[in-house]
């Protein structure tokens, strides 16, 4: 049995729909009539929203013209924000050179607030992938493996005790054998399903939690087990042809940790020794990243 999380909170919804509306109109300011129509809010509902965000600093209030416009508090908040994501920027040359070498989308990603983010993306065809920078997912099984593939045991271990947010079978034998596998060879290879592909669309930008019983049960039927769709050694032929998915390879930290994930879209079928070049490459512009970054690849005999 699964369970339940709670709903999301329609008071919060509220108060970042009047972040959002003012984020969007760039600077222009609002009086309290025109953003409870707008944003068709209760009077007395917008106007207490605006006093505890001006309060907070998020807003500001002209007292002559009594109109709302965005605060300072939002500065030293962008201003953390764009440190946790310039090292996303690094990354930008590395997925175009990627890109345009073989052709395909490349994307980089990584966990932050708890959520899986698409954070860069170079190549066409992102959207009908059913991805897009921005988008988010839950962080939990089936969804996340790669972001703590090659973590620590720790935080391998972390994930896979999160409640899944569908219905899952577990080979816990294959998972671990994925795991040792992919730090050796420091590149993940998905197979392609269209399950797999179904899954991030319908689970992007929302809380798996927040899906109906039924749809939940559905998408269950859709995924295999944890693992599963992961190509090991063994399975792959040089010179036979693998439906693949997609390629993904860890970037690093100045703790030696993974922070994040370049990821190669291929969609279709290639032989093991594509795989294997398109891989080497990968992993090539991943430790290009951390490098840059001033991260460090773990030293896996002392890390745990």
């Amino acid at each position: 049995m699964i369970p339940k999380v709670a709903r999301r909170s329609a008071p919060t919804v509220r108060v970042i729909q009047v972040l959002d509306f003012l984020v969007e109109r760039r600077g222009k300011r609002y009086g309290l009539s025109e953003l409870a129509r707008e944003l068709n809010l209760a009077k007395p509902t917008c106007l207490g929203i605006l006093t505890e965000l001006s309060a907070a600093g998020y807003l500001v209030r002209d007292p002559n013209t009594h109109t709302y416009g965005l605060g300072p508090a939002l500065i030293e908040a962008g201003r953390v924000a764009q440190e946790g994501f310039a090292i996303a920027a690094m990354a930008r040359a590395e997925l175009a050179e990627l890109s345009a070498r073989y052709r395909g989308t490349c994307t980089v990603s990584a966990v932050t607030g708890g959520r899986i983010t698409v954070l860069e993306s170079a190549g066409p065809g992102l959207a009908k992938l059913g991805v897009k920078v921005g988008a988010t997912y839950d962080f939990a099984p089936p969804v996340g493996l790669m972001y703590v593939l090659w973590d620590t045991d720790a935080a391998f271990d972390a994930w896979l005790a999160t409640p899944p947010t569908v219905p899952l079978r577990q080979d816990e034998t294959r998972l671990r054998q994925v795991v040792t596998e992919c730090r050796e060879r420091g590149y993940l290879v998905e197979s392609m399903t269209a399950a797999g592909r179904r899954l991030y669309s319908l689970l992007a930008g929302v809380a798996a939690h927040d899906l109906p019983d039924d749809l939940r049960r559905l998408v269950g039927e859709l995924v295999t087990s944890l693992g599963e769709r992961v190509y090991l050694g063994v399975d792959l032929r040089p010179r036979k042809e693998h439906p693949v998915s997609l390629l993904a390879a860890p970037t690093y930290g100045g703790d030696g940790r993974q922070n994040m994930v370049l990821t190669m879209y291929v969609g279709r079928s290639i032989t093991g020794a594509e795989i294997a070049r398109r891989g080497a490459a990968l992993v090539a512009a991943a430790d290009a990243v951390t490098a840059r970054s001033g991260g460090r690849a773990p030293n896996r005999s002392i890390d745990h």
